[in-house]
């Protein structure tokens, strides 16, 4: 996961201080309104807070996938994290997370194509975008893309699809 410094400073800055993240304890309905927070990093908090609740976070499906079209990278990343830890509950953001294929950020493609790999078959759509993605000019993704693949279609890591 890429987390920019200061988002990292924060936390450890938070955590070191005693204090609790701030999505945790939380449920699905609050942590979905706070992704209609107008600060960025609460928004990625709250993905991210939505993102341990796995295939129980299903409400929050719509607003993760809206989420996707943030214009904030780290939004971005952890909507796609929380999508893909609802596996195969996750099968109608498919069609956005391969969009996200496209992001111009690396860090969104890599976690997209996880996530698409955690849908499992149900994400078989993505299966000639994920090909592309193993091109990727960075190594993460074309390993994420790979694996992902492997994983919609029930192949052995390593091999080709």
């Amino acid at each position: 996961m890429h987390l920019s410094r200061a988002v990292w400073l924060l936390l450890v800055f938070l955590l070191g201080c005693g204090h609790k993240p701030p999505y945790e304890g939380r449920s699905v309905a609050e942590l979905e309104r706070m992704l209609k927070d107008r600060n960025p990093t609460v928004q990625a908090q709250a993905a991210y807070g939505l993102s341990r609740h796995g295939a129980e976070a299903r409400a929050a499906l719509p607003a993760l996938t809206r989420a996707l079209h943030s214009p904030h990278a780290l939004v971005r990343q952890q909507a796609a994290l929380a999508l893909g830890e609802m596996g195969a509950e996750a099968e109608e953001a498919v069609p956005a997370l391969i969009e996200a294929l496209h992001d111009e950020e690396w860090s969104v493609r890599r976690q997209a194509a996880t996530a698409l790999g955690k849908i499992g078959a149900p994400a078989h759509a993505a299966a000639a975008e994920l090909l592309r993605c193993q091109r990727d000019a960075h190594s993460l993704v074309r390993k994420a893309a790979a694996q992902a693949l492997a994983k919609i279609k029930g192949a052995a890591p390593g091999e080709r699809p």
